[in-house]
């Protein structure tokens, strides 16, 4: 059985930024090597070592634990040459140069993965894996959260739940927006999961809340028949819910807003309670299908191993490696307990 664990080893990850750091300002850009640890452990043990709050430190994206992982952070007032310095056996400071903004979440085009797939005995399985990979990046992945969205014991949704509901605190304000984020996730993966099973993925619904695929412009289908001539052009895209305050909504009694509300319900929230969260959960709209870049070759041979192979891919931000793999039949292991 294909099987792919995630680890250092087995695990690459590189983020794609948004822009190259400017060599002038008040912030120091870091380009970080991390192995075995969370974007939160190295933003702590960075911000140990200099001195600086963990808040004062941007990042544009987390990344795998479980995984050899490159990323962009920002450091306020640390000198390029300190910032060098500051690094471990498990966090390295490949680079640093000085840019006039912190950096923000989001500020990232993408990222760029290498995994290896072991358990293979089929002489074909390059092949076969080749194939579907192609398929996907033609016809586009369903854009689901992943399981490390819901914490190592799936219990991220609950607790964000009693957050969202004043039964909990969190005085930990990144803590608490990783968690009231977990029961957004959980209402688009309910979204995602009832329009696949119903052949809905790819289609103009009334109400749906369609995104521009060159600008990324948000807006509300008036015309789904027309719509969906753009849809299958590549011009636009169908989006799901991330419940909030000030998130576009489908209308009321439109077909798309009966998914969303159906979904919301199942999750076992409300909109008002989305709402009242106020700056916490302002909420966005997330594409339901997203594409995949090849970087040929795509597939490749490990040496000394006959039975693993390394695929290459790149995702847009917010989308998951491990999702792309299980959707080429490869068996996931999360390191869930």
């Amino acid at each position: 059985m294909p099987r792919f664990t995630p680890s250092p080893e087995t695990f690459l990850v590189e983020e794609i930024p948004a822009y190259q750091p400017s060599g002038t300002g008040e912030h120091t850009f870091v380009w970080i090597e991390k192995r075995s640890l969370t974007t939160f452990d190295a933003v702590n043990r960075l911000g140990r070592r200099l001195g600086i709050e963990s808040r004062e430190i941007g990042y544009a994206g987390m990344k795998d634990r479980h995984a050899t992982t490159r990323q962009w952070l920002s450091l306020p007032r640390i000198s390029p040459e300190l910032a060098l310095t500051a690094g471990d056996d498990q966090l390295f400071v490949l680079d640093a140069a000085r840019h006039g903004n912190k950096l923000r979440v989001g500020h990232l085009r993408g990222n760029r993965f290498e995994v290896v797939v072991t358990g293979l005995i089929d002489a074909g399985a390059g092949d076969i894996l080749a194939a579907r990979l192609a398929r996907i990046a033609a016809d586009g992945l369903p854009n689901r959260y992943g399981d490390q969205r819901f914490g190592m014991h799936a219990d991220n949704t609950r607790r964000g739940l009693a957050l969202l509901r004043g039964e909990q605190l969190e005085r930990d304000h990144r803590r608490r927006r990783l968690l009231l984020s977990s029961v957004q996730s959980a209402v688009f993966n309910q979204v995602l999961a009832q329009r696949e099973a119903a052949g809905q993925l790819r289609q103009v619904l009334s109400g749906d809340v369609l995104q521009k695929t060159d600008s990324g412009g948000v807006f509300v289908t008036e015309d789904p028949a027309h719509d969906q001539i753009r849809l299958d052009a590549g011009e636009i895209v169908v989006t799901g819910p991330m419940p909030g305050g000030w998130a576009r909504e489908p209308p009321p009694n439109s077909a798309a807003r009966a998914i969303e509300d159906q979904a919301i319900a199942e999750v076992g929230a409300s909109r008002q309670e989305f709402t009242a969260a106020g700056r916490d959960l302002p909420g966005a709209r997330r594409p339901l299908l997203v594409g995949v870049s090849l970087e040929p070759p795509a597939v490749l041979a490990v040496p000394d191993n006959p039975h693993a192979l390394r695929l290459r891919f790149e995702l847009p931000a917010g989308t998951y490696a491990t999702v792309l793999i299980a959707a080429l039949g490869v068996t996931v292991d999360t390191g869930r307990s």
